[in-house]
């Protein structure tokens, strides 16, 4: 090996080393910087970094990517290399802990003898809001309740590997670890080669493979529906989900898209309901079922708690599992193993006091400095939350507050001893550095009470050499984990191989009623911010240069108030019949206002809360202009607001720029999204909601008795964005039958009602058919009334048969709203025989 390597690493006395021992660097850095040089070194952390880039890996440290991008995802290029004698302890150990964790969930969901023999404290298990009362009496099929754990390892000075904590509800890092491996055997494949790493493939088709022999039977005998659940794209892990949902082969869904009917659990997708037989969640338990868990929770499915206990649904891991995680417990778990297994922990825990024992309390107090102060009971638990303390970080004064803040409440309090992690070698700024790491391993288990431990895992390194805590939150690393064999390697991959033209054929990627119904509303949020962005420029404009004493202003005013109260441009409580200096104020206070309900940085706002549920169906150059246009609106009129003084040319000249993004995402959409139903959800919410409003805004235009003329005229075309063709056809003449031919009949004016309505009828026929439910195309009108019909005044002067026209779009747009709700979205059709959609003329 090159020996300036060697002189680059600082050995330190207090930690394990992982990169030298006494004799020097140990053997299987040798053998990998022997296929090493620092010329390659030098580059290969930026192809990682770049790949992490392109794959578009994160981790969302503040979970809220409305703020912005997500945080790339850390990957140190140097693996984490563990020898064959080395792994086989740590497997045997891990294996033996989940089969301890797995028979304690058996024991205290049923005869619960762990507590009537005082092996452990009813309080520490009973007490714990993780400890789910509603399923005791439960067993899960086969007997598993776990079927993935995962435990964290620190290595102690002595070279000795202690569990530090363990995950027993919804462990993360499978995902991480994957793609982890995917970009450092791609950088080093030699060495990969020729030390022999095991592969990690098969640890995910076990998982695969036990969660199908323990699903509940199925109909016909046919392979179980499997879904991730996620609590969504804002969660700090989402990356994940979404890549382990990839790479499993199965849908990434969050709570909105489950259902449960008669005690069985559905994915509502466009084509129906589809039985769903097992669930991976990635989502803690107390929020899996508002029903009966936490009722505040948005983030489950109403009723899985019943649909577990049914045996009609196998959720992985168990829920009420969370409990195990309290690190109160492992101060019990030698006494627990030799009275389940009757036989010591291989593998010990941090030595650890639970300070609701007297005497645990007591020898803890006594050694506070050297301790770390841990939670006894989750953030979500009602009791304060709080961050692990390093007690030897804390001055006297400290010290002595968080004695007494022990003694007040011992219970909440769990204290164990501060082990210095061991120092691996990472590649730093062209050289090796020794920073802290901790290893995270996977035990998956079998089905048949077998465990197997994934041959790898994820190793987390500290941002600083002197840092005692690793966590990616606080800025940390990751490392691939090598696990080297002896014996033969196992090859298998769950990659997919090369695509043969039979595997295309009829491809159709499932859609989700969810994803559908963000896509509908993102259509419907675009339209209106379009049609309320013309509005307003049109009256600020107009209202700049009006006359007083130009003819059809006294009636364009009125109109143009009306417009702006039913498409909620005008703050709540603006008095009716305000005068033109006041109406232009209040638009633009209703520009201000990003807050406002009514304003049109909401409905930006709305928009891009739409899209971020379903970025991965958009392409990056949409997704990140619809966040960039609401955040730079907004950010622009906050700007305006704290200046207080808000011109009628700074509004026009926003509305304007405005106007441009809004075209350019509605040219994104027309040209680049695949034509499947998710687009076709998002062209129906916007040609409804197009409907919807140039109907209204044209009734509000020919309610009186006069036609509209002058200004009042201008607007109705401004408002379906037909000026220059009005004018290229009839010039300056103002004839009411050429406005309704030009609005309302011409089939080549995309804004005509006409259009508008061919369009939608065109798309809601393509959409899948659901069994008894109506064709939702009926509840429109088939055509438009003739121009004649359209253009004859009743008795009274008024255009009966185009307000009854108008009006009738009106309702039967705003019921076909609810009903691809009821459908399409919720699965709740409330269409029958009784009930059908009008079909007959509307007059």
């Amino acid at each position: 090996m090159n020996s300036d390597y060697a002189a680059d690493a600082a050995r330190a006395c207090d930690h394990f080393d992982e990169w030298q021992d006494a004799h020097g660097v140990r053997m299987h850095w040798r053998r990998f910087f022997e296929l090493e040089s620092a010329v390659e070194l030098a580059g290969k952390q930026g192809d990682a970094d770049r790949q992490i880039r392109d794959n578009g890996i994160t981790y969302n440290v503040y979970a809220d990517t409305r703020l912005g991008p997500a945080r790339p995802w850390s990957l140190d290029i140097l693996p984490f290399i563990l020898d064959d004698a080395d792994w086989r302890h740590i497997a045997s150990g891990v294996s033996q802990r989940a089969r301890l964790l797995n028979q304690m969930l058996a024991d205290l969901y049923g005869e619960q003898t762990l507590l009537q023999q005082g092996v452990l404290p009813t309080a520490l298990v009973l007490g714990h809001p993780g400890y789910v009362r509603a399923l005791k009496g439960h067993r899960p099929a086969g007997g598993v309740f776990l079927h993935i754990v995962a435990f964290d390892l620190a290595r102690h000075p002595n070279g000795r590997w202690c569990v530090v904590s363990q995950r027993t509800q919804a462990p993360s890092g499978l995902g991480y670890a994957l793609e982890n491996r995917l970009i450092v055997s791609r950088l080093f494949p030699e060495a990969f080669r020729q030390l022999r790493v095991q592969h990690l493939a098969s640890s995910y088709r076990q998982l695969l493979a036990t969660l199908s022999q323990l699903s509940p039977p199925t109909p016909r005998q046919s392979a179980p529906r499997m879904v991730l659940l996620t609590p969504g794209p804002y969660n700090e892990t989402y990356f994940e989900h979404a890549y382990l949902a990839r790479y499993l082969g199965i849908p990434l869904v969050e709570g909105s898209d489950l259902t449960v009917r008669g005690d069985e659990l559905f994915l509502k997708t466009l084509t129906g309901l589809t039985p769903v037989q097992v669930v991976l969640r990635r989502l803690d338990d107390n929020y899996c079922d508002p029903l009966e868990l936490r009722s505040d929770s948005t983030l489950g499915v109403p009723g899985l708690l019943q649909a577990v206990r049914a045996g009609k649904v196998l959720v992985a891991n168990a829920l009420g599992s969370s409990f195990l995680e309290s690190p109160g417990l492992h101060a019990f778990l030698p006494g627990v193993s030799q009275a389940l297994l009757g036989e010591p922990l291989q593998l010990p825990s941090l030595l650890s006091w639970w300070c609701g024992e007297d005497a645990a309390l007591v020898e803890a107090l006594e050694c506070l400095p050297q301790r770390v102060i841990k939670p006894t009971y989750p953030a979500a638990s009602p009791r304060e939350h709080m961050e692990p303390v390093l007690a030897s970080q804390l001055d006297a004064a400290s010290l002595h507050a968080w004695r007494e803040r022990i003694l007040r409440q011992p219970g909440d309090f769990t204290l164990q001893e501060n082990v210095p992690l061991s120092q691996a070698p990472i590649w730093r700024h062209g050289h090796i550095a020794a920073h802290p790491a901790m290893l995270r391993v996977f035990a998956i288990a079998d089905g048949q009470g077998g465990w197997q431990v994934m041959p790898g895992g994820l190793t987390r390194v500290a941002d600083e050499p002197d840092q005692p805590v690793v966590s990616m939150q606080r800025g940390g690393s990751s490392l691939d984990t090598w696990v080297l064999t002896q014996g033969e390697v196992d090859t298998f991959s769950l990659l997919p191989g090369q695509l043969r033209p039979t595997d295309l054929a009829h491809k159709r990627r499932l859609v989700t009623s969810r994803a559908a119904e963000n896509l509908f509303w993102m259509g419907r949020y675009a339209e209106r911010a379009e049609q309320r962005v013309r509005l307003v420029y049109w009256a600020l404009e107009w209202l700049a240069v009006r006359q007083t004493d130009s003819a059809g202003n006294d009636a364009c005013l009125p109109l143009l108030e009306n417009l702006c109260r039913y498409m909620g441009l005008l703050p709540v409580g603006t008095p009716a019949g305000i005068g033109p200096e006041a109406l232009a104020r209040a638009l633009r206070i209703g520009l201000v206002d990003g807050q406002a309900a009514w304003s049109v940085a909401h409905t930006l706002s709305a928009l891009a809360g739409a899209a971020a549920p379903v970025r991965d169906r958009l392409s990056s150059t949409y997704s990140r202009l619809v966040l960039a246009t609401s955040r730079r609106f907004s950010g622009q009129q906050a700007q305006r607001a704290h200046q207080g003084d808000y011109s009628n040319a700074e509004a026009l000249a926003d509305l304007e720029q405005l106007a441009v993004e809004l075209v350019a995402i509605a040219g994104e959409q027309a040209d680049h999204m695949t034509r499947d139903d998710g687009w076709r959800f998002l062209a129906i919410g916007r040609h409804l909601e197009r409907l919807n409003l140039l109907a209204a805004q044209l009734g509000l235009g020919i309610a009186g008795c006069t036609p509209p003329q002058g200004p009042a005229f201008e607007l109705l075309l401004a408002l379906f964005d037909s000026t220059l063709t009005y004018r290229s056809y009839y010039q300056c003449r103002q004839e009411l039958p050429a406005l309704l031919d030009l609005l309302v009949c011409d089939a080549n004016n995309p804004r005509a009602i006409r259009s508008v309505q061919a369009a939608l009828r065109n798309e809601l026929e393509a959409l899948p058919k659901l069994p008894g439910a109506p064709a939702l195309a009926e509840w429109l009108p088939s055509s438009a009334p003739g121009l004649d019909a359209l253009c004859q005044r009743a008795p009274n002067q008024q255009l009966e048969t185009l307000r009854c026209f108008l009006q009738h779009l009106d309702n039967a747009s705003a019921r076909l709203s609810d009903e691809i709700g009821l459908h399409y979205f919720n699965h709740n059709p409330s269409w029958h025989p009784d009930n059908p959609p009008a079909r007959s003329s509307p007059c």
